[in-house]
């Protein structure tokens, strides 16, 4: 079985977010961190090989220091990693993002692809689902369990108050919840093997069947208007009244005179 885990770094939101002039992230100036959702579809990879004996890629589309986090999951277990880079295809949003990745995706073979549900830099949750309309293959998404039952993967898939149990063959691709699994740590055996190995680096010309006009911030159809910092709330009222018929009263007024009711 082989199993490719696409993977990205975002922000350390806690070491605070810095923007370019064009309202795009200034990714180079920020810390960063294996998104947790990808984390936790790797880890989910990896028990499969312990089970299986799959073949793990990991993927990545990002700057070139994006090598510590592949390293990072090949510390991990994960068998090989490919960092797709390149000047061309920066500023892109989901749909040019998509566009590159299964550009690259139809390089591999596979049985299985497993990326996060959403990143915590964009929330969009539209990656994972764009790569399996573009490559042609079944889509499984909002994975809290996963399985592997001859040629068909079986997911628990998260839907609001209740679950889906669904099952496809392969190969298909499914987005992965960060409650899926608790994502093991990286051995000292696998970080020095981990810094022996090889990362493999594509550019735009590694990408198959994939169109100029869709890659990069030129082939991206969503532009960002407008990017700022957090905006911190100002002070609220604080009212003192006799009555809790006139507490009441005060927060119906406020609410209607804001139009809420």
């Amino acid at each position: 079985m082989k199993i490719v885990v696409c993977i990205k770094q975002v922000p350390d939101t806690a070491g605070g977010v810095k923007f370019k002039p064009d309202g795009t992230l200034d990714r180079a100036a920020m810390l960063a961190i294996m998104n947790p959702d990808d984390k936790a579809g790797l880890e989910a990879a990896l028990r499969l090989k312990d089970q299986y004996g799959a073949e793990v890629t990991v993927l990545t589309m990002g700057l070139p220091k994006a090598d510590d986090m592949l390293r990072e999951a090949l510390a991990m277990g994960a068998d090989n990693a490919i960092l797709l880079t390149d000047r061309r295809l920066g500023g892109a949003d989901t749909w040019a993002t998509s566009s590159s990745i299964a550009g690259a995706l139809r390089n591999l073979e596979y049985d299985l692809i497993i990326t996060g549900r959403q990143a915590i830099d964009g929330d969009t949750a539209q990656v994972g689902p764009q790569i399996s309309e573009h490559l042609g293959i079944p889509l499984i998404s909002y994975a809290e369990d996963l399985k592997v039952e001859g040629d068909s993967v079986i997911v628990k898939r998260q839907f609001e108050d209740r679950y889906h149990i669904v099952k496809a063959k392969m190969p298909c691709l499914v987005t992965a919840l960060a409650e899926l699994n608790e994502p093991r740590y990286m051995t000292p055996g696998g970080i020095v093997d981990a810094l022996a190995k090889e990362v493999t680096v594509w550019g735009r010309d590694e990408l198959k069947d994939v169109d100029d006009s869709n890659i990069g911030l030129k082939g991206s159809p969503t532009q960002i208007a407008k990017a700022s910092d957090k905006v911190k709330k100002g002070a609220g009222q604080k009212v003192v009244l006799d009555s809790a018929e006139e507490s009441a009263q005060f927060i119906f007024d406020k609410l209607a005179e804001k139009h809420i009711i």
